[in-house]
């Protein structure tokens, strides 16, 4: 996006046409701004009323320095110049208290929509489907919740104040210029386009610049992120492309130097600009004073007093030329956040949901004629998948990758819906379940366990936020943790590191089932769950779910063929059909798919 701040209070605003390509894909109604502001519409009265009193009040000083001068001092009228001085030091103060009235104002409206807007994208995006993480890259989605909407903030803030600040002082300083001496004002006419244009065209240079420097940084923290995060240092070093990320990351840090330089050098040029005009601009006053058509009537009070408010014109008139590109950035930035807020989620919340009372759930879960496709997929995940599994028993799900395994466990857990058929629970479908309610009824433990960067106590607590310590240790037992916490400095207080690297693979998996079990779920998922952990620790953690799997409905999927082999029964997929189903000895008798494949587990267990 583009560099929204002006450069020095008079950067000039080019229109992105990246801003412009998102408004013309996604316009935005004005209607639809005027909505999230509506709650703030008496401070906004407020806030341009402080405004245009400030210029109004402001514009009192020329005409008081023009008294001093020509009037108080001349004459020794001390009356009049005490009366004159302390009617400047007023109009100083009472600005200067409207104007952090006024930021004040404009903050709290910014700060105001802006949260209420941030909570509202990410509540929706929380009620986004796992397909739409997967499609979309976690640094978009960042970028569009923090950035853009810090960007938006800061420019709304910036651009509703100006329009008003400096279009109010632009029109009143205008009028005293013409009250002062209209004459003088025609001159300024000619005077004032050129400064402006020449300003303009010095502060572009830098502007390209700063916007060029923006994205070399970017590209630096990218380089940054990829190479120095865990992840990142393990493909390194494993890889041994340590040299090819040092030699990426000199590359651009080069460019940066070159880009610092001329932005600089551009920089003095400006400010140089800067100050010839601030100087041409009441030398030609004071020539045309003297020299001009303007004589007889003209004071040296009102000179003086012109050629400030000349110079004071210049600033407000470069921020009217500006208003146009900070509105287009602005409603930029608010189509790409609406895009998000109006996402409409492939998972809806039912807008009547069936309360059940979850301590009372037994846990029947019936499959019917499940059928399911992922976005954007021609090829069925599963097809015609009729399955009934009866409360309190354990069935186990077997297959080669891709047969269904995994996705008909998360359709239990809805994590998606199904195309055609449904799953109900106790004979309720699912989409008609409260999300809370199935989210305490199913549990669930994956192959990529994910822990936060949090102490260990934390990560248990998301699931029971007012567990005992006493059940803390329990689940930790449960799990066949507790001995591996126990021996930890910091015990339960121990930080597990940026996605739980402080723990080994088979840690962080019996932490996740310690803190699914917390939860006490009525029906419990272990989609690959021992899948990183040893033999040894495999079988101590398979005896506990075992034991916790009494009288709690279980769907577990494994590759390891052993961990699903007492299941009550074993469906067997292939390309999201069921191909068998029945006991480990039924099926073993039948001979087919399943004998297959655990007569190769067998033989790849003796070879190893």
């Amino acid at each position: 996006m583009a560099d929204h701040g002006g450069i020095g209070g008079l950067g000039p605003q080019r229109i992105n046409p990246e801003d412009k390509a998102q408004l013309a894909e996604s316009p935005v109604r004005w209607r639809r701004v005027a909505e999230l502001f509506a709650p703030q519409r008496w401070r906004m009265t407020l806030l341009v009323s402080i405004i245009v009193l400030i210029a109004l009040v402001g514009m009192g000083q020329p005409f008081l320095l023009r008294a001093v001068i020509d009037d108080a001092l001349p004459n020794r009228d001390t009356h009049l110049l005490v009366s004159a001085v302390l009617g400047m030091i007023v109009i100083t103060v009472v600005t200067a208290i409207g104007g952090v009235w006024q930021t004040w104002l404009a903050s709290a409206i910014g700060e105001r929509v802006m949260h209420n807007l941030r909570v509202d994208v990410f509540t929706n995006l929380q009620r986004q489907s796992i397909d739409f993480f997967k499609r979309t890259r976690a640094g978009e989605i960042q970028s569009r919740l923090v950035n853009d909407v810090a960007g938006l903030q800061s420019v709304l803030t910036t651009t509703a104040t100006s329009v008003a600040t400096n279009l109010t002082t632009a029109v009143a300083t205008a009028i005293a210029m013409v009250v002062l001496d209209w004459r003088l004002s025609l001159i300024s006419l000619i005077v004032l386009p050129p400064a402006i244009w020449g300003t303009r065209r010095v502060a572009l240079v830098r502007r390209d610049l700063t916007q060029a420097r923006q994205h070399a940084l970017s590209r630096l923290h990218g380089e940054v992120d990829e190479a120095l995060s865990v992840s990142g240092a393990m493909l390194s070093k494993t890889l041994g492309i340590a040299d090819q990320r040092t030699a990426s990351f000199s590359a651009i840090s080069t460019s940066l130097i070159d880009l610092d330089m001329r932005s600089q050098l551009a920089g003095r040029w400006r400010m140089a600009t800067m100050n010839i005009i601030f100087a041409i601009l009441p030398a030609i006053i004071y020539l045309a004073a003297g020299f001009g058509p303007v004589d007889g009537g003209l004071t040296i009070g009102t000179v003086v007093a012109f050629t400030a408010l000349q110079t004071q014109i210049f600033r407000p008139i470069m921020g009217v030329l500006n208003v146009g590109a900070q509105w287009v950035a602005s409603m930029a930035l608010m189509s790409r956040i609406f895009e998000y807020l109006d996402l409409v989620p492939q998972v809806a919340t039912p807008a009547h949901p069936v309360r059940l009372d979850v301590s009372g759930v037994q846990g029947r879960i019936r499959y019917e004629h499940v059928s399911y496709a992922y976005p954007g997929s021609d090829d069925l995940a599963l097809d015609d998948f009729d399955l009934t599994i009866p409360a309190g028993t354990s069935v186990g799900l077997a297959g080669s990758t891709g047969s269904g395994k995994s996705t008909a466990a998360s359709l239990l857990s809805r994590l998606a819906d199904p195309d055609r058929g449904r799953i109900t629970i106790d004979g309720v479908d699912l989409r008609d379940l409260d999300p809370h309610d199935l989210a305490s009824i199913v549990g669930v433990v994956t192959q990529e366990t994910y822990l936060v960067h949090d102490s260990l106590r934390g990560n248990l607590l998301l699931a029971k936020p007012d567990a005992s310590d006493g059940e803390l240790w329990q689940a930790l037992e449960a799990a066949r943790i507790a001995d591996v916490v126990r021996g930890l400095p910091d015990g339960l207080e121990t930080m597990v590191g940026a996605r739980g690297h402080r723990f080994s693979g088979g840690e962080r998996q019996r932490i996740a089932v310690a803190r699914t079990l917390l939860r006490n779920p009525r029906v419990l998922i272990l989609d690959e769950a021992t899948s990183a952990l040893d033999v040894t620790t495999e079988h101590q953690l398979q005896a506990a779910l075992d034991h916790l799997a009494v009288g709690r409905t279980t769907l577990t999927i494994a590759h390891r063929l052993s961990t699903i082999r007492d299941a009550d029964q074993i469906v067997v997929l292939d390309e999201g059909r069921i191909t068998e189903c029945g006991s480990h000895d039924e099926l073993m008798r039948l001979g087919g798919r399943y004998a297959q494949m655990n007569d190769q587990h067998l033989l790849g267990s003796l070879a190893a």
